[in-house]
């Protein structure tokens, strides 16, 4: 009895477990892909280009959460950003920058 019930609380917490982050797809489901890639300009500049430009900065990340929740232009040229406020929960949008930061 105590054996069953060890193995099925193993199973609960593997079953439950939340499935590993792939902040690459969860830019594509918030549709930052429509307008960014990884290694080219489409509409806004690529990840590459976005890193490349707050390489060394400490706070990148939190000041690049706040450009992609208010939007805004001007950084990259006249083409506005618009804001993505709550496209993506917080933690998963501070993954997403943080990978786009890392190209």
């Amino acid at each position: 009895m105590k054996k069953a019930l060890i193995i099925a609380g193993i199973a609960a917490c593997c079953l439950s477990a939340p499935a590993i982050a792939d902040p690459a797809a969860d830019a594509k489901k918030a549709g930052c892909m429509n307008c960014h890639a990884v290694d080219k300009k489409v509409v806004g500049p690529s990840f590459k280009d976005v890193s490349a430009k707050y390489k060394g900065d400490a706070g990148a990340v939190d000041k690049m959460i706040a450009k992609v929740n208010a939007g805004g232009s001007g950084a990259w040229g006249p083409m506005p950003m618009p804001a993505q406020k709550g496209r993506l929960p917080d933690a998963e949008l501070k993954a997403v920058v943080t990978w786009a930061l890392a190209q």
